[in-house]
């Protein structure tokens, strides 16, 4: 038995701008138990997943000419996805998912949540609070505990740290989960997508994201077959084992876009993409030239997608942010609360990962409309407009009434190996008829290809 495609999937692929009839062919295989939560993080991951398959077979169907199949996404599949860096095993090792000064702290008026889970963040967190290099929990949490929540977060901010104020209830209704717009008349510049065995294939992506949500977004695009092509600043060191669960299926290069001969190197890379994915605070990039307008006057045609953590609007757009960061701060920390009121976590990074696979699924989109007009794209997303949707726009679906076999993670891993060692991973989620199982490759050494197109 299965369930019908819901609510939260209609509602996903209309801010995709698909097709309103599409959605009811996405169904779901349930998985009793998965993602469990007060908030409806099984209906948010299965509907980002499901709409991600329904774009990719919706592209494959309008490249080679044939209708649009119905998809068919296991629950189990996306539960296993969505903490897939949970799952990682590197030669049967387990990676760390926070270091030990990332978290909630009691401050003097509520809670506050830091993330130092990289060098330079844990560093200006200290700085911040007038603490040695040496600190270890306790005297972060005393030094805390006599200040108030939202003076920490402004003094670490100010600082280039990383820390919020937990929100005691829900923010309001208005963040958009997505946000597009067609750039230009089309025709110039637009390379055709001729027949192929997968939906993507043959497309360009340069991959300008870090950690989770857009990375999750490029992973998914390589597998659909697109040459995704991950560029980093040589001093911006990913965490190795984010970009080990991350990785497979791309190549990773190194530039440094303040050198001339490295902005050339780039600007030879943008003549012939199809994508640019970026992942940095909105304006970060645009010193460089990579403003989404000042790249679709360059390259016409191109699909420009934008993620962020807090929106491209308001007084935090500038800031930087983790999926941790916007539960806590959105409210999500407060819903999923304890009974004696310490804050809670969903049960998986849930805004990064159903908002990696809502940009892939914009970027599909984007593809299958510029076979028929030829235009360029602009589609944003962020952390925040994930969480008002999950916290506003979606509701728990009822159970399946249907038998099914109880939830385990076990045949959507596998073993492969890698340049890095022997590696257990989660298999990809995106199921459509023909769907890859799993990536063409595990994941490169970071930093080790060259910035050049295949020949």
């Amino acid at each position: 038995m299965g369930t019908d495609g819901d609510a939260a999937t209609a509602d996903a692929w209309a801010a995709l701008g698909g097709p309103p009839d599409a959605a009811a062919r996405v169904t779901y295989t349930p998985a009793p138990g998965v993602l469990p939560a007060r908030l409806p993080v099984r209906e948010l991951a299965r509907a980002t997943v499901g709409v991600c398959s329904l774009a990719a077979a919706e592209l494959l169907a309008c490249r080679n000419g044939g209708p649009l199949p119905a998809v068919r996404v296991h629950e189990g599949a996306v539960a296993t996805a969505f903490v897939s860096e949970r799952h990682l095993r590197v030669d049967g090792r387990a990676p760390t998912s926070f270091a030990p000064l990332s978290g909630f702290w009691r401050a003097a008026d509520g809670w506050v949540r830091t993330h130092a889970n990289y060098p330079h963040h844990r560093a200006r967190l200290l700085d911040a609070l007038g603490l040695p290099e040496s600190t270890e929990p306790p005297r972060l949490a005393a030094a805390l505990a006599a200040r108030p929540a939202h003076a920490v977060r402004e003094r670490v901010y100010a600082a280039g740290g990383l820390a919020v104020a937990v929100a005691t209830e829900p923010w309001a209704a208005g963040t958009p989960l997505l946000e597009q717009r067609v750039v230009g008349a089309g025709g110039r510049g637009a390379r055709p997508l001729p027949p192929a065995p997968l939906p993507a294939r043959g497309v360009r992506v340069l991959d300008l994201t870090r950690v989770i949500a857009g990375p999750v977004a490029t992973r998914t695009l390589a597998l659909l077959g697109a040459d995704v092509l991950r560029i980093d600043p040589p001093e911006l060191r990913e965490d190795p084992d984010t970009h080990l669960d991350t990785g497979p299926g791309k190549r990773s290069a190194l530039l440094d876009l303040r050198d001339a001969g490295d902005r050339a190197r780039f600007e030879e890379l943008l003549a012939a993409a199809d994508v640019v994915v970026t992942g940095y605070r909105p304006g970060s990039l645009d010193r460089y030239g990579l403003a989404p307008e000042a790249l679709l006057a360059r390259r016409p045609g191109l699909t420009v997608a934008q993620l962020s953590a807090w929106s491209r609007t308001g007084p935090w757009s500038g800031r930087r942010g983790f999926d941790s960061l916007v539960q806590a701060a959105s409210g999500i920390a407060a819903v999923e609360a304890a009974p004696d009121g310490t804050p809670g976590v969903l049960p998986a990074q849930a805004l990064d990962h159903g908002t990696g696979y809502l940009l892939a699924a914009a970027v599909l989109r984007a593809l299958t409309a510029r076979g028929t007009d030829g235009c360029g794209r602009h589609v944003r997303l962020s952390l925040a407009g994930t969480a008002s949707w999950l916290l506003h726009g979606l509701r728990s679906a009822p159970p399946d009434g249907g038998p099914a076999a109880p939830y385990t993670p076990e045949p959507w891993l596998a073993t492969t190996a890698s340049p890095h060692g022997t590696l257990v991973h989660a298999l990809p989620p995106i199921a459509y008829p023909g769907s890859p199982r799993t990536w063409a490759s595990p994941p490169a050494r970071w930093g080790g290809d060259a910035p050049a197109w295949p020949a």
